[in-house]
């Protein structure tokens, strides 16, 4: 069977929340929660590639406390994740909670929807209600940032009830609510960045009162997400509504190092490779995920240092470098594109996830790999 081929799985439900097993490293596995308007009746999917014949096996728990607007698994636990999700209060009003799951022990994969065990509400309703997003520190499975109205609040999860410490606030006239955030894994981990409308703020949880940098504004209408590059210090990307990626050095934020229109619509996603950074995915409302290489602002901006002994070996293979550019379009999905992710396992496979509930998984095409590579 060609590995090459994509790999479609179909949720019963609308979908928007994905993410990778991030604690796995030797399966490809990724988590998918659902959106269906009948509460109880949401779920989260477990999806492990056989990468040998190139298909799926699936288990599916029971997630019926409400409609899951994020997910982000564990960067130690492969068995824990968090949810934020949007259930009904006892007044019967629409509300966004936050917890932490863990899956039950895997043996064999069932065709049963299975139980999992709630391990903890993570309750800020106390700083909102508009609970965006609860991101997990990259390194420790303990500590978590919840973006919720103007807020970010930072929570130790040991325990049986989490507990808020850090807390930072956006302040202004026109009461502005942060979208989403994510940390920044260089400098020991001491900064959220966080979007709200079109501007992008870098905050130190060690003096949160102020904003330690900012890009306003980053894009000339509202950024959907950001991202680090985890082998290059200083190197943001960001995507929005304009359609356009761009990259940033946060130490001179005035201009984008780089800004390049691949869709058509509304920019959802964008994710860099961490293995192999100048590989970096984008997802949009153009119902289109784009593979591009950038090399120009990845930690190899010249390829791989060889010996002089290997560069015929290496030029006869390669043929010409790899240029910054799209490498691949895909268009398996009929709807928007609201996620998509590299895989923790394997840094050559990428899911992508639309509303429809189709979820895609595709690989980096053979010949820019063994140009990446060699």
């Amino acid at each position: 069977m060609d590995r090459d081929n994509p790999v479609i799985y179909g949720l019963e439900f609308q979908a928007r929340a994905l993410s990778a097993q991030n604690a796995e490293t030797d399966i490809v596995r990724f988590l998918v929660g659902t959106q269906s308007l009948k509460f109880a009746s949401n779920q989260i999917h477990l999806l492990e590639l056989n990468d040998e014949t190139n298909t799926l096996k699936t288990q599916v728990y029971h997630h019926d406390v409400g409609e899951v607007w994020s997910l982000q698994a564990s960067p130690t636990d492969p068995d824990k994740f968090i949810t934020s999700y949007n259930t009904m209060d006892n007044q019967g009003l629409c509300v966004m909670r936050g917890a932490l799951w863990k899956l039950p022990e895997l043996g064999e994969y069932t065709n049963e929807v299975e139980s999992m065990e709630k391990v903890s509400d993570i309750d800020t309703t106390i700083h909102g209600a508009d609970l965006r997003t609860i991101v997990y520190h990259p390194t420790e499975s303990i500590r978590a940032v919840a973006v919720v109205d103007n807020h970010f609040v930072l929570w130790n999860l040991e325990g049986p009830s989490p507990q808020p410490s850090t807390i930072g606030t956006l302040t202004s006239k026109s009461q502005p609510r942060f979208t989403t955030g994510k940390w920044n894994p260089h400098n020991g981990c001491n900064q959220f960045v966080t979007l709200n409308d079109n501007n992008v703020r870098g905050w130190d949880l060690r003096t949160p009162s102020k904003e330690a940098w900012t890009i306003i504004p980053a894009h000339c209408q509202i950024v959907r997400d950001l991202d680090f590059n985890v082998n290059k210090q200083y190197i943001l990307s960001t995507c929005g509504d304009d359609g356009y990626m761009k990259f940033w050095d946060i130490r001179s934020p005035a201009e984008p190092i780089m800004a390049r229109m691949e869709h058509s619509h509304w920019v959802w996603n964008i994710k860099v490779n961490k293995f192999h950074d100048q590989l970096v995915l984008t997802s949009s409302s153009d119902s289109r995920v784009i593979l591009c290489s950038i090399p120009s602002v990845s930690s190899e901006p010249f390829g791989p240092i060889s010996h002089d002994d290997d560069n015929s070996l290496n030029q006869s293979i390669n043929g010409t470098k790899l240029e910054d550019g799209v490498i691949g379009k895909y268009e398996e999905h009929e709807d928007s594109v609201y996620a998509v992710e590299w895989s923790s396992a394997d840094p050559w496979t990428f899911a992508s996830l639309s509303y429809d509930g189709r979820l895609v998984i595709n690989k980096v095409p053979r010949k820019y790999k063994y140009k990446i590579l060699l």
